[in-house]
């Protein structure tokens, strides 16, 4: 079996580095944001008698 040009691995290490930047971009930006509905009177609705 033939061996591979040391210029070659670097072509494919470039490659595949290209290509894993390209898909990880693209998994961040493509995920729409999640809106997050918090309630603004939680600690007043619940009052706590603390009893030492």
């Amino acid at each position: 079996m033939p061996q591979m040009a040391p210029l070659l691995w670097l072509n494919l290490y470039i490659f595949f580095t290209i290509m894993f930047a390209i898909i990880v971009i693209m998994n961040f930006y493509m995920k729409p944001p999640i809106k997050v509905n918090v309630p603004t009177k939680l600690s007043s609705l619940n009052p706590q008698t603390w009893k030492w």
